[in-house]
């Protein structure tokens, strides 16, 4: 009961969300640092870019790490936050979106319908982007009560925007897949845990640790 209490806590989710504010946030602020300061390269809107893309893609993996964390150790606390960090890798993917606009269409947005054409990849990216704003938009109570059983299945279909990320991410560094092979490492045992005997067997470990 005191660990319920802990979790339910409004001081301690207060303090815990504006915690994972604060260090989802400290990227970006480097990242414009540099930028600012000319230490981001000859071509720092493609450097602000691409690193904006690692930023999303940062942030959905450790979405989809919570709950393993959450079966493994048994702390609900993990819950928390997991909207949270979901909408901050749909923050930078709404703002890699925006950098792409600018630097590299010269705020010319007539000119995404001909890249979407032209560009295999970036049909994939917009794909994936559209999914992860459909998620943001209903990853609230009002949604859950009006999708219903509908909203669980929806939202597991992450795991379909996670791979159609990595598909955009490889086409754009198929040169030097370095890496995109760690990404794929880390996304691969996310989708290897969601495996249901794996998950079940992660569910009753703390319960083992709890009882020893």
């Amino acid at each position: 009961m005191s660990e319920i209490r802990f979790y339910l806590n409004p001081r301690f989710i207060l303090g815990w969300r504006w915690l994972v504010f604060g260090l989802a946030l400290v990227p970006w602020a480097l990242w414009v640092g540099q930028v600012m300061q000319g230490q981001a390269g000859p071509e720092p809107g493609r450097y602000l870019l691409l690193n904006l893309g690692h930023g999303a893609l940062w942030c959905l993996l450790l979405t989809l790490s919570l709950t393993p964390l959450t079966r493994l150790t048994g702390w609900k606390g993990f819950r928390v936050i997991r909207r949270q960090l979901g909408l901050w890798s749909l923050a930078y993917a709404l703002m890699h979106l925006l950098c792409y606009v600018l630097f590299i269409l010269g705020l010319e947005w007539s000119q995404l319908g001909k890249e979407l054409v032209e560009r295999p990849y970036i049909i994939v990216g917009a794909l994936a982007l559209t999914g992860l704003v459909v998620l943001g938009i209903t990853s609230n109570r009002w949604a859950m009560q009006r999708l219903g059983r509908r909203w669980k299945p929806l939202h597991k279909s992450v795991y379909v925007i996670l791979m159609l990320v990595m598909l955009h991410f490889l086409w754009v560094v198929r040169a030097d897949l370095s890496t995109w092979s760690a990404y794929a490492l880390v996304a691969a045992g996310l989708m290897l845990l969601r495996w249901p005997p794996l998950a079940r067997r992660l569910s009753r470990r703390p319960r083992r640790m709890a009882s020893s």
